[in-house]
């Protein structure tokens, strides 16, 4: 037990909780603290909803990934190493794009708004490429689990930090006689110092090995073509595996039950008589604490078992944890019930999420291309937060609500099937092995 616990301490593992801290800070920079802001200086509804397209880049990381790859920072490289020089640019990228869109106003200047969030997404997607080509890289295999679980954590503090910490800073700032016209600006220099967090964990890192060397990295004879050979490097790479394109669509349909649910539980908890603030208080408070909880069982549950095991473990506990939501949907409006659902739900989530970045990692164990195949991979994973969810809310309409949570347990089955089609197949059995043997 002790031993299970001190692995969380090792200095490799700290320096992942670290980043992870930094790579969950942005997100909400460019998307929920940005909406609070234009609602708050009185930005109609039409434009703040079109500035959910500064996501894209999350979406879309995969298709630069192989600069990370290929190239290295000029200079800075040549001191820091391939990966920490990536790490350190993102990052100063980061804290400088964060100053800026703070710096604009909302009212007089949307688009320029729009463009400033655009670049903060950018530099954050940037950073998440490295940070997740750094964790698989640096880990050894005993200690990708704990990583993984500290990562999420740390990831989700970083969130919260960025989300409820700035708006509730700004909050203050107001109650101080400020005007809106400083304080927010102030709220986002605040959050742009946080990434100072994930700058220090780069310095305090070793840069990992297996990758390709700073010469080979920094040829600048063929800069271009050596891109070029890295991108159908990764790709090609990854599609000659046994399978290829089965793994990718259990990729894609994991999750899948788990964003349906999750994108349709605000609305749901809301029109049951709950108030905003009572949903924002549980799922901010023992919310949090069941994500954090449940990420580092998920790291504990992927450390001991193989991956096939885990995998299942979470697909079961991700489908029927939706059936909360039908149970809650009979409750007396209570905070009680409420809380509940809401930390079976975010337990179960936690979990899922955990041991499926453990699949997606021993997926990308190939120190040549990590980048742009773990970026490509969680590309797809998001396809069922990002796209396929924009119908949940006509399907929630039509068939009810405990019809509908019903149905998202359901959409678990053909990613069931594909998981018992891949392990009959011996393809975990193979990532077991490369991960025991690294």
């Amino acid at each position: 037990m002790m031993l299970a616990l001190t692995v969380y301490l090792r200095p490799r593992v700290l320096i992942v909780l670290l980043l992870g801290f930094s790579s969950g800070l942005p997100l909400a920079l460019s998307g929920e603290t940005l909406r609070v802001w234009m609602a708050d200086v009185g930005v109609d509804l039409g434009t703040i909803g079109l500035l959910t397209l500064a996501g894209l880049p999350y979406t879309l990381k995969f298709l630069w990934a192989p600069v990370v790859d290929a190239w290295s920072v000029p200079f800075l490289s040549k001191y820091l190493g391939r990966q920490r020089s990536w790490l350190v640019a993102s990052q100063l990228l980061l804290m400088a794009t964060i100053v800026f869109l703070g710096t604009r106003d909302p009212l007089s200047a949307p688009l320029m708004v729009g463009f400033a969030a655009l670049l903060v997404a950018f530099a954050s997607a940037t950073q998440d490429i490295v940070v997740d080509a750094f964790r698989i890289q640096s880990l050894p295999a005993d200690e990708q689990a704990a990583g993984m679980a500290s990562y999420v954590a740390a990831y989700r503090v970083g969130m919260l930090a960025s989300g409820a910490g700035v708006i509730g800073f700004s909050a203050w700032l107001e109650s101080q006689g400020l005007s809106k016209e400083i304080i927010w600006p102030m709220a986002y220099a605040a959050a742009a110092l946080l990434v100072l967090v994930g700058l220090a964990a780069t310095m305090l890192a070793h840069e990992p090995s297996g990758g390709p060397t700073n010469a080979e990295a920094g040829d600048d004879s063929s800069a271009l073509t050596r891109l070029y050979e890295t991108s159908k490097g990764a790709f090609s790479n990854f599609f000659i595996r046994d399978a290829a394109i089965a793994i990718l669509a259990f990729v894609v349909l994991f999750k899948l039950c788990d964003a349906f649910a999750g994108t349709m539980t605000a609305p749901f908890v809301l029109s049951l008589g709950y108030s905003k603030a009572t949903y924002a208080a549980i799922v901010k408070g023992v919310g949090l604490a069941a994500l954090l909880i449940g990420g580092f069982a998920g790291g504990a549950v992927a450390r001991a078992l193989p991956l096939a095991t885990a995998l299942w473990i979470a697909a079961f506990l991700q489908m029927f944890s939706n059936l909360v939501f039908v149970w809650l949907g009979w409750q007396p409006v209570s905070p009680w019930a409420l809380t509940v659902a809401i930390v079976i739900e975010n337990f179960a989530g936690a979990i899922g999420t955990v041991i499926f970045v453990a699949y997606l990692s021993a997926l990308c164990r190939n120190p040549l291309h990590t980048a742009t195949q773990y970026a490509l991979l969680t590309a797809l994973a998001s396809t069922g937060r990002t796209l396929f969810s924009s119908g949940t809310g006509y399907a929630a309409e039509a068939l009810g609500w405990p019809a509908y949570f019903v149905s998202t347990t359901l959409t678990a089955l053909p990613a069931l099937l594909l998981l018992m089609w891949l392990q009959r197949r011996g393809h975990f059995g193979t990532l077991d092995a490369d991960r025991v043997s690294t």
